[in-house]
């Protein structure tokens, strides 16, 4: 993976993969606390559309993307590392 790879978060939007921290699930009570925390401070940004939240991106900037893309399938999008031996 290189510092400029882009990961598809649905709809046309993408973000830096290197600055990714982690994806998870929003059903739990931890992370709808983090997402409203994050609304009241200005730090989310909403690239759902619309849609049913299915993940949520956590970003070293502190910032949360929502997006309609299940984790899993937001896994497989992630660039891959590769070797350079």
């Amino acid at each position: 993976m290189k510092n400029d790879d882009l990961l598809n978060v649905g709809f046309g939007n993408f973000i830096l993969a290197g600055r990714v921290i982690c994806i998870v699930n929003p059903d739990s009570s931890p992370i709808r606390r983090l997402r409203e925390d994050a609304r009241a401070e200005g730090r989310l940004i909403d690239a759902t559309q619309g849609r049913k939240t299915r993940s949520i991106i956590v970003t070293d900037s502190n910032h949360l993307v929502l997006s309609s893309i299940q984790t899993d399938t937001l896994r497989q999008r992630f660039p891959q590392q590769e070797d350079d031996d």
